[in-house]
Formats: C-alpha cells, structure tokens, sequence
C-alpha cells in the first residue's frame, strides 16, 4: 500500500524496532502515518519536522532519500529499501546547475549511493551480470562523483569546496577549505575506481592525502582550512573536531580496507602528536598547530567518534576513559551541545543546540562490540529515551535548538536517519549481518567466484557500509582484463625483421632500440578472496 510505503520509510519504523526493544512500546501503521519524509518532505533534500514540509539544503536531489536508503535494509525492511532505490533511478537526475558541497556530496551521496549498491543484492534486488562491478546504483554514484571531480583541479591537488554541478568550480569560488573537506575521499573515490575500474578517483583522493600530509607543522598537527591554491594555512587551530576529523578517520579506516601501511603510518604519526600536544586529563582541547598553545579549551560533539577510533586501532583503555568524559555531557543534558567548556563544565554561548549528531552512539557501538561492556549499551538507552522524549514532534524528530531548555529547531538532518538511528539499532542487534564474522557469505562477480558480505565491513563517516571484499573483487577483474588486453595489443603489433638479429631478439615497431620484447603471461585465479577483517585494531591480510 503506497500511504504505508511513505509512512514506513522514514522515520516511525527506525526508532520504533530500538523504542520497542529498550521499552517495550511500538507504533501502530497509524502513528507511522505521522512520521514520513516521503509523505511530507519528498522530493526535497530533508524534512521539516515542526512545520510538517521539506527544505533543499545540500544541492536539491532528495538527499535522505539517498542517505537513509541503506538503513532501510539494516533494519530488516527488504520490500522498502526495493522501492526506494527504485524510486532514485527513476527520479534523481545530477545534470542540475546547482552549487553542492563536494565534502557532502560524496559522503551522503557517493557514499549512500556505493553502499545501496553493495548491499542490494542481500535486499532481494535483481542484479546484474557481473555485480557488484557493475550495476544502476554504482552509475548514478560514478555520475555524481565525475561531477565533483573538477574540483580537484588545482596546483595542490586539494579539492576546492564547493562546485557546481553543471558547469564546474565556479570562476569565484573560495580556496580556503576546511582539512576534512580535503582528507575525506579515499573510502568512497578509491572504491570506485576499484569498482569501476577507472583510476582517475582513487589518484586524485591519494594527491589530495598527501598534499595535506605535506602541510603539517614542526609539531606534526594540521590545522582547520587550508588555501587549496597556496597550501597556506589559514586557521591555525589542530584538534580532532568540527573541520578536522574525518581526515583522521579516513586514514584509519582508509587503511582497513585497502590494506595501505602508507594511510596507517600517517595516522600513527598524527595520532603522537595528538596525545602530545591536545590531550589533557583524557579530553582533546584546540591548541596552535605550530606552538602548541591551548587556542579553545572545549570539546565539541563532532569529537565524539574519537573514541570508537581508537577502538579500531586498539587502545581500548584510552578510548574508554574518554568516553566516559564525553559521556557525563551526555547525562547533564539530555544529548551533547556542539560546544561545551571544559574549564566552566557547561555550554558555550550560540553553541548550545544538538542536531540529532551520531557520534557518541558511533563510538559506543565500536566500543561495546570491543569490550561487551554494558556500559556503552546504558548509553545507547539513554539516547534512545532522550531523543524520543526531547526531539519526537508530530512530523519526525526535531534538532534541539538548545540543550539547556530543550527548545526545538525546524529541521531533521538527514544524517539522523544514515547514522543515528543506524549505530542505534547496531548497538541493541549483535546478531546484525553488518556484525558478520565470516560465517555467512554470498557469491559474485563475472565468474561468480567472489566471495562477498562475509564480515568487515568499513562504514565511511556517514555511517554507510563498504564491504572490501567486493573492491577486491572487482579489483582484481579489472587487473587481469587489463592484462589480456596490453597482451593482446602486444601480440598484435607488427615485428620489423633484422638482418643482424635472431628472431628470438627481434625488435617491436614501439620499442626502444635495444630493448626486447617481454610476452606477459596471462594469469588465472585459483584462489577465492579471504576476508579482511578488522578486529580490536588487527588488520589481517591473506597470508594470515
């Protein structure tokens, strides 16, 4: 029934499955009624929740849409996520001459996108030949990426952070980004092109890596924008939060899934200079990146996913102490403002709102499903009590405008449908296919042999699940196509005879004098794909 497909996919049937498991409650098709951003808001980018109507915010193309569409299957609902990704090739078109974040873009919508593709054929959808190196989803996520590629095209290498969707980077747009805006590409970018086949994604999320690694100071810190142009620092404030810290996380999960020691190696050295110089009494305060100075002695809610990092690369103990530090923000008020003074214990001035953020809950799943403890299951109870008892209105859930007095804001950020509700659910469903330790799996690729969905599955910073496997998969494909193919051209080319010369040395019309030509050997796969999983910060390869 069409009421209960808009009614169902957003919001009611996301917190109603945790509401019912903390609670014991549950909502009836009839209050699902209430809750529909389809019903209220599509086709516009989010809903309003106070006045019951949609807002364009991030470039105009139904972006929860794409953002929440993975949720969907996560929390059981095959038929919905069908329809609803049916409904995006049907509907959503990128040729728009609109100016779109490229840092948002790519990990609400490249990144929603590549996950809807992995996970479709686990939703009962009929795939392609070939999936998942090929398939409708990875189209339209290689469409709209293509289109953020201009940006790129700078003297650095770092992306500028705006572009315009038809016509490019526009001739005054701004070089000052923000260093997550430039360190945040290489899950999504390098997933592509292993996907696809095309390289030009994963060397330009690699350029822009390390032409920000390059910038750090004496002390080894970053700071917050960046002229893309210059490479010249313009504010100088290092820390783990609001600007910063997904550059961080990229390169921890960047490692994960491509088994890079490169990526790894420069979180490391970040990581020292971190505790060295922004960490004090287990929290992370703001400091000049080149004095090491205390410029902003507060925590923002962004720095929440600290400590669910940490937990990937195995300190445990220093991720759990820092928790609980965040964690007693929570308890004071309900949810974490974004700005919160250390030294006062109490929220800054115009940073008093909380905008439904993940975070805290992100690193509270990582956390529990490292240690069982239940402390970080408590939290998840108390977030889901919060936010149905602060933020639930008749249309949705609300952002808090502001946690000291619980006033509302008319808006629903999409990411509270991509990753709130989703590490929620995550943390109350151990059983969940996306906790798979390898003992369930499913077939793909050309020849069918890929072994996919068997566990480690990486979540880009929109909380949208990539499963490495299948990079491996296609990766591979694509390696040995290319392969028969500089064989077959090299056959084919015309041999010039030598008088002088055996014809075991003959020379090739494209090859140097001097030089012989090599035949290459065509190779075969004999081997399925092991999964690499990532497990209390061990990273384990094939030969493991």
């Amino acid at each position: 029934m069409l009421t209960f497909l808009f009614s169902a996919v957003f919001c009611a049937t996301y917190l109603s499955p945790i509401l019912s498991h903390v609670e014991g409650t549950d909502f009836t098709e009839q209050d699902m009624s209430h809750y529909s951003y389809l019903e209220k808001a599509y086709p516009y980018d989010e809903l309003r929740p106070l006045t019951c109507d949609g807002q364009d915010t991030w470039g105009s193309f139904s972006l929860t849409l794409i953002d929440a569409l993975d949720t969907l299957l996560i929390l059981g609902n095959h038929t919905e996520f069908q329809r609803v990704a049916t409904l995006l090739q049907d509907t959503v078109d990128f040729d728009t001459d609109v100016n779109a974040s490229v840092f948002e873009t790519n990990i609400r919508v490249v990144g929603g996108l590549l996950s809807a593709h992995l996970l479709s054929k686990r939703a009962g959808m009929e795939v392609e030949e070939g999936w998942p190196c090929s398939g409708p989803l990875l189209r339209m996520a290689e469409d709209v990426a293509r289109k953020l590629l201009p940006a790129f095209q700078t003297p650095t290498g770092m992306p500028y952070g705006t572009v315009n969707l038809l016509r490019g980077v526009n001739p005054g747009e701004t070089p000052v980004t923000c260093t997550a805006g430039v360190g945040t590409f290489i899950l999504e970018f390098s997933s592509l092109s292993r996907l696809t086949g095309d390289p030009v994604f994963e060397n330009v999320a690699r350029k822009a890596l390390r032409a920000l690694w390059r910038t750090r100071s004496d002390l080894g810190l970053v700071g917050n924008h960046i002229d893309v142009i210059t490479s010249k620092w313009v504010a100088q404030d290092a820390g783990i939060g609001a600007g910063v810290d997904s550059y961080f996380e990229y390169l921890v999960k960047g490692a994960i899934m491509l088994q890079d020691e490169e990526l790894l190696a420069m979180f490391h050295e970040f990581d020292k200079s971190i505790k060295n110089y922004t960490k004090f009494d287990d929290w992370y305060l703001w400091v000049q990146m080149h004095k090491g100075t205390v410029s902003m002695p507060v925590f923002q809610s962004l720095e929440a996913f600290w400590p669910g990092l940490q937990s990937l690369i195995g300190d445990i103990s220093s991720a759990t102490k820092t928790f609980h530090n965040y964690y007693s923000v929570w308890r004071q008020f309900g949810g974490l403002p974004e700005f919160y003074s250390i030294p006062q214990g109490y929220t800054v001035d115009k940073r008093e709102g909380y905008p439904l953020r993940p975070e805290l809950i992100e690193s509270a799943m990582y956390l529990y499903k490292a240690t069982g403890d239940p402390t970080f299951m408590q939290l998840g109870r108390d977030a889901v009590e919060s936010i149905d008892r602060i933020s639930r209105v008749n249309c949705g859930f609300a952002t808090v405008k502001d946690v000291r007095d619980h006033k509302l804001d008319n808006r629903m950020e999409s990411f509270f449908l991509a990753e709130t509700i989703k590490y929620l659910y995550l943390l109350f469903d151990p059983e969940n296919f996306l906790h798979n330790t390898g003992t369930e799996f499913e077939l793909g690729g050309l020849q069918g042999d890929c072994i996919l969905s068997a566990g480690g599955y990486v979540f880009n910073t929109e909380a949208h699940p990539l499963d490495p496997a299948a990079l491996h998969c296609c990766s591979r494909y694509q390696s040995e196509r290319r392969e028969l193919q500089d064989t077959l051209i090299s056959l084919s080319q015309p041999l010039r005879p030598a008088a002088d010369q055996s014809e075991e040395t003959q020379e090739s019309i494209t090859l140097k004098p001097g030089e012989r030509r090599t035949a290459r050997r065509l190779s075969c796969p004999t081997q399925p794909f092991s999964a690499k999983l990532a497990v209390m910060g061990q990273v384990f390869s094939d030969d493991s």
